[in-house]
């Protein structure tokens, strides 16, 4: 239903106006009955009305503008103050003829007439009966015509369609003022009071939302019960129109609402964090944006930044995954896409910071120089992925780190020791909460360039676990063929890895997965010899711990002949990280001194040495006497280096059975087993009388049972032991071997000979015996460190036997 109070017939409108007017008066059935007898005029002045239809019973106000329309108004209401009045086809037209108006209209009396302070005349009319034009008379100074009743046809109003109709009509407007805020509540009291039902149908009528000719259909409907079936129809309409509208403006209204709260507690939220010095969250996206246009990378991952910040924005800023999103657009403004430090190829330079940092490792430096230089000539090579493998101690990290400073590239270590999820290499997925890039893209963020050198520390550690395997992630990471788009899970987009250069570190080759060691170049990194640990202390390390104790090197000095008594008496290692130690307690000894200002002496004598470390401990590797018959002097190879074992042997009353002892694995169970085997069936060749093995039992031990040891490099010991044991006859002095046998007697070579060879230098060792096809690993070995040792290179048992027993029976010797 509409609002209108006040209807326009020409150009002014007079909505709002005549609010604190008198009550429109309701038409009783006595007053209806009054009005339905009174008799029409012939002729009435007529006056067309722009934009609404009156209604018999009906009163509106009216504004007239037009000079007719107030020339009219004045006569008639000087006169008998009843007028035609009628609508007109086009509201549009200014001054509307005969032909611009309907002929059907409302007979309406002027009940009051009212000049408002604007100059226009307001006037208030009620409308009586339908009329029809029969003739125009005259258009000038207004239309006047001849009029004819028109018949209404009346239903019987006590008939239950009719009082159906109206009770529905009734509701139906009192629901709709009801849900309507537009509509005044005074309606309702007016549709409540209303008592007869022709005034109802014609005051809903005249108050339908409805265009001027809707409601001339209506007026024209000449019986009364179609006129309220047609109202009804309306009404409905109407009413779905404004229950839809409701239901519109009620969800328009709830998001609005929402979004004012939220963007009130934001505003709030800024205002606190200005007064706090925080920035606010406006001004962070700002600041990405800001960083975004300095950034040099590529379209794509620019398009991608463009749509994860257009995400962040439509977010809202107290949900979790906010924090995460915001975390991921740091992590991909702080990575240097394609952003790369030049490279430094002088080679001469990174060979003396090698030198510098590192002394011995002769081929080590030599291949890491070889690699640099691959690398100068061929700029667009991807980089090669090292793979530095030895004991603990002996400089693998910090060998990377040398050639970070010679390239002049950033340095990143990774430790991957005891790593178990896969995720810290290839980082979490953002749905979960918490989730961050792998440990790979995290270092890069932190180097700020794209090609450091990255040293991933004890690869040989990696462990797996239910939450996957980390070595089968770093497949990717070390493929030059695959690098070029690592996935990080969190990124979500490949980062190319290609020109980091990777260098690996490793104790051991047998823990690694076979595919992933297959994508590295293995370098071994030996032990170092007792001169080159001396070396090593007086020029690195005796130093270094001067600075960290605050001395100098006038605070304390170390011979040459000490450190070498510290080195053989108080360390067992391939490495120096023992050797550290000892010297750091010489230095700490002496900084108590200084503090505490008591006498020292600064320069270190043999007895200074075993007062601050003790009794030398390490004697055991010294090469012990063999003037027994049966102990020979083995070689091994251990994760820390090499090492001296000594292999025992007795006979004993019994017969015949052999037993083994001291932690020994199945494979050198089995050489002790083949050796006596290889003895009984070579008896006569080796003086031995048969008999002896029948009335006997052997019992071979290796000392320090409490150490596990296992390997083939131990047979050839054995059998000589066995022999030794079985002829009475000793083993040369100072005298070492290594090698495995066959059951016909063959020698085969062993692993790991420089650190035995190491080990044997250690023991004061003089003569070493080694399988034939072993004499192109000691040849590999730098002379220096052969100094002082003998080489027997052989082919099978008989020969090792030939060089390692005497003739010389032992004292005691046992009657066999």
């Amino acid at each position: 239903m509409s609002r209108t109070k006040f209807i326009s017939i020409d150009n002014l409108s007079l909505q709002g106006v005549g609010e604190d007017s008198e009550l429109i008066p309701l038409l009783t059935p006595e007053d209806e009955e009054e009005m339905n007898n009174e008799q029409l005029p012939e002729t009435l002045p007529i006056l067309p009305l722009r934009n609404t239809v009156l209604f018999p019973g009906v009163v509106i106000p009216i504004t007239a503008g037009r000079d007719k329309s107030i020339h009219l108004i004045r006569d008639a209401n000087s006169g008998p103050k009843v007028i035609g009045v009628v609508s007109q086809k086009d509201e549009n037209v200014e001054n509307p003829g005969v032909q611009d108006i309907n002929t059907l209209g409302t007979v309406a009396r002027i009940l009051r007439v009212l000049q408002m302070p604007d100059g226009n005349t307001t006037v208030i009319i009620q409308g009586k009966k339908r009329f029809e034009i029969a003739e125009v008379l005259t258009e000038e100074p207004y239309l006047t015509a001849t009029i004819r009743e028109a018949e209404e046809e009346r239903p019987d109003e006590a008939s239950v369609e009719f009082v159906t109709i109206i009770e529905s009509i009734k509701e139906l407007a009192l629901k709709i003022i009801k849900d309507n805020p537009n509509i005044p509540s005074e309606a309702a009291f007016a549709i409540r009071n209303i008592q007869s039902n022709s005034f109802l149908i014609n005051f809903v009528c005249s108050n339908l939302n409805l265009t001027v000719a809707e409601k001339q259909q209506l007026l024209e409907l000449g019986n009364l019960q179609e006129r309220a079936l047609a109202t009804l129809k309306h009404l409905n309409v109407e009413l779905q129109k404004l229950e839809l509208r409701n239901e519109l403006q009620s969800r328009v209204r709830s998001d609005m609402d929402q979004q004012q709260r939220e963007y009130f507690l934001h505003q709030q939220m800024k205002t606190i964090q200005e007064e706090l010095g925080g920035v606010s969250y406006d001004e962070e996206i700002e600041e990405m944006e800001a960083r975004a246009r300095e950034k040099q990378w590529s379209e794509k991952v620019s398009e991608h930044f463009e749509r994860e910040l257009a995400k962040l924005q439509r977010m809202n800023p107290q949900v979790a995954e906010y924090s995460i999103q915001r975390n991921y657009l740091d992590l991909m403004l702080e990575l240097p896409w394609d952003h790369y430090s030049e490279d430094q190829f002088d080679l001469k330079r990174a060979e003396r910071i090698l030198d510098r940092d590192h002394y011995g490792l002769e081929d080590v430096k030599r291949r890491i120089i070889e690699y640099l230089a691959v690398l100068k000539l061929r700029k667009d090579m991807k980089s090669p992925i090292l793979c530095l493998y030895g004991p603990p101690g002996v400089g693998k990290t910090s060998l990377g780190k040398s050639v970070a400073e010679a390239l002049g590239r950033e340095y990143i270590r990774m430790s991957l020791g005891g790593l178990r999820d896969e995720a810290e290499i290839r980082g979490h997925r953002k749905t979960y909460i918490g989730a961050m890039p792998g440990r790979i893209l995290q270092s890069i963020r932190k180097a700020g360039t794209s090609n450091p050198v990255f040293v991933l520390d004890e690869i040989d550690k990696l462990s797996t676990s239910y939450q996957g395997d980390p070595s089968s992630a770093m497949l990717e990471v070390l493929d030059p063929e695959q690098n070029t788009e690592f996935h990080d899970n969190f990124l979500e987009m490949g980062y190319d890895l290609s020109k980091v250069m990777f260098i690996a570190t490793a104790n051991s080759l047998s823990s690694i997965q076979p595919a992933l060691r297959d994508r590295m170049e293995i370098i071994n990194v030996t032990g170092y010899t007792i001169e080159e640990k001396v070396e090593i202390a007086r020029r690195h390390l005796l130093p270094k711990q001067l600075r960290e104790h605050g001395l100098t090197a006038k605070d304390l000095k170390i011979g040459k002949r000490q450190l070498e008594k510290i080195v053989e008496g108080y360390t067992r290692e391939s490495g120096v990280r023992g050797l550290e130690k000892q010297l750091a307690k010489m230095v700490r000894h002496a900084a108590k001194n200084i503090a505490t200002e008591e006498p020292y002496n600064v320069k270190v004598t043999d007895e200074d040495i075993e007062k601050v470390l003790g009794a030398p401990r390490m004697l055991r590797d010294k090469y012990e006497s063999n003037e027994v018959a049966g102990v020979v002097t083995g070689l091994a190879w251990t994760s820390v280096g090499g090492d001296i074992l000594f292999i025992e042997s007795i006979l004993s009353r019994g017969k015949g059975t052999l037993n083994i002892t001291g932690n020994l694995g199945q494979v050198m169970k089995e050489s002790a087993t083949i050796a006596l085997e290889y003895i009984k069936s070579h008896a006569a060749e080796l003086g031995i009388d048969p008999e002896v093995f029948g009335k006997y039992n052997v019992h071979i031990h290796v000392p320090e049972g409490a150490t596990p040891k296992d390997g083939p490099s131990a047979g050839i010991t054995m059998l000589t032991s066995l022999v030794s044991l079985f002829t009475q006859r000793k083993v040369k002095r100072s005298m070492a071997m290594t090698g495995e046998i066959t059951l016909r007697g063959k020698v085969l070579p062993v692993g790991g000979i420089k650190e035995k060879i190491l080990a044997a230098k250690r023991a004061r060792i003089r003569e070493v015996i080694l399988c034939e096809e072993n004499r192109r690993d000691v040849e590999e070995i730098k002379a220096d460190y052969l100094k002082g040792l003998t080489f027997h290179f052989v082919k099978d048992m008989m020969e090792v036997i030939d060089i390692a027993i005497t003739s010389q029976k032992v004292k005691n010797a046992k009657k066999l």
